[in-house]
């Protein structure tokens, strides 16, 4: 039986990846900082390991015996300078591969964003071909993501890597939360205000499934948007309101209001108040972040379900976990 190691086996996503390689049939080791805190479900051939990605030494001994690498941790968040992305995102994921590269393993899955790839509107969604696309461009995060997978890339005349790109992920086993925060923020209000942009969403265990999948046949090199609906943000929380019963006045930001938040939240930022107001996450709330998943269906043999789905089953883990 294969195995392969998760980095960041207790993240929303390494929650879903370990269950699915599980499903699959694979021997799974995780790594995480604290096993205690795992919040998957245990299994006979899930092995929890401590310690820190970034870490060569804590990389070399996880690595032991296994024979696929599905690289899932990193800085996601919106609200730090570019520093330390490119610290965890950019540095550590290219010493992970020379790591993996010493102790031979046989295949790497990297878990990019869709955001390295430029959206598009509904007609035309982005795909794999155009590179990011302002403002994306003055965004840490999706910046430290490009140049990882440029850096990545290089290796592969040594070590099989695939590129995995989700857009955005809603589902079950988002503690913190995170992309969940967007179902809080709407649930139950009787007067929502909504951006005048849309994104893409997608259920995290087809994005799960998808890595399954791109293990087994994607092709070295390669990049996959692992993408399903595209949604305006009022479409998205008329869609929560018809699965919630429960329909609040919905209300559309201006554009210029958003910005003028980000301006503040800039400045507030640029005098050492971290925050995630600032004014490039504000113009990201208003752009048609679209994007297709032709690609990954094509030759991964990717299937993805209605996000209704995923907002089913994010809603229901809240309540389970008390956090509606």
């Amino acid at each position: 039986m294969e195995r392969v190691l998760i980095t960041g086996a207790n993240g929303f996503l390494g929650v879903n990846v370990v269950a699915e390689f599980l499903d699959a049939g694979y021997k799974v080791r995780g790594l995480l900082r604290n096993k205690m805190s795992f919040i998957g479900k245990l299994h006979p051939e899930l092995e929890l390991v401590e310690g820190d990605f970034t870490n060569a030494s804590v990389l070399r001994a996880a690595m032991q015996d296994c024979d696929y690498v599905i690289h899932c941790a990193a800085k996601t968040d919106q609200k730090s300078s570019y520093e330390s992305y490119d610290k965890i995102n950019v540095i550590a994921s290219e010493q992970l591969v020379c790591v993996a590269i010493e102790q031979k393993i046989k295949k790497i899955i990297y878990v990019a964003t869709a955001n390295i790839f430029a959206y598009n509107d509904k007609n035309t969604p982005g795909d794999e071909k155009h590179r990011i696309r302002f403002p994306f461009t003055k965004s840490p995060y999706a910046v430290s993501k490009v140049e990882a997978v440029t850096r990545l890339t290089k290796y592969i005349d040594n070590i099989e890597i695939v590129i995995v790109c989700p857009t955005f992920m809603l589902g079950a086993y988002d503690s913190r939360p995170s992309s969940g925060r967007i179902i809080l923020f709407g649930y139950g209000k009787r007067m929502l205000f909504y951006p005048p942009g849309g994104k893409n969403f997608v259920h995290v265990s087809d994005v799960a499934h998808g890595i399954v999948k791109a293990l087994q046949k994607g092709s070295n090199g390669e990049c996959y948007l692992l993408a399903n609906e595209n949604l305006s943000y009022k479409e998205f929380y008329e869609m929560l309101a018809e699965q919630t019963d429960r329909h609040p006045l919905l209300i559309r930001l201006p554009r210029c209001v958003l910005l003028t938040v980000g301006l503040l939240g800039s400045l507030l930022f640029s005098l050492g108040m971290r925050n995630d107001m600032t004014l490039v996450n504000m113009r990201l709330l208003c752009v048609n972040n679209y994007y297709d998943n032709k690609k990954s269906i094509r030759e991964l043999d990717v299937s993805y379900r209605p996000v209704r789905y995923a907002l089913n089953d994010a809603i229901e883990w809240f309540h389970e976990n008390n956090k509606l």
